[in-house]
C-alpha cells in the first residue's frame, strides 16, 4: 500500500547539531564523483560547502589541499568556486577560508 505524500514537517530531514566529524569522515568528500560536465575538484568543494559548518569547512580545506586538490578549479565558463561562494549572503566566512587557502576570484 502506497503512503500519501508527506507534507511540511513530515518530509523535513531532522537537523543534526554538535555532531562529531572525524578527519576520516571529512576525507570521504574527496571521493565524491561529479555529474557529467562538472570538474571533480569543483564538485567536491560544492558538496563540502553545502554540507559543512564553517569550522568543518576550514578543517576540510586543509585536507583538500594536502590531497593535491585545486582550490582555484574553474567551471567551463571560467568562474572559480570562490566566485560562486562570494555571490551568497552569509558566506563571508567560507570565502575568507578559501582566500586564506589561496583561492582567487575572476571577478573584480
Amino acid at each position: 500500500m502506497k503512503e500519501g505524500k508527506k507534507r511540511g514537517v513530515e518530509r523535513t530531514q531532522i537537523a543534526t547539531r554538535n555532531e562529531s566529524w572525524s578527519d576520516d569522515r571529512l576525507k570521504l568528500f574527496l571521493e565524491i564523483e561529479p555529474p557529467s560536465g562538472v570538474p571533480v575538484d569543483y564538485n567536491i568543494l560544492l558538496k563540502a560547502y553545502r554540507g559543512m559548518t564553517e569550522n568543518l569547512f576550514e578543517r576540510f580545506i586543509k585536507i583538500f589541499i594536502e590531497a593535491g586538490k585545486d582550490v582555484n578549479c574553474k567551471q567551463v565558463d571560467g568562474s572559480t568556486f570562490l566566485d560562486l561562494v562570494s555571490k551568497h549572503r552569509k558566506s563571508e566566512a567560507y570565502a575568507k577560508i578559501l582566500q586564506t587557502a589561496g583561492a582567487s576570484s575572476t571577478k573584480s
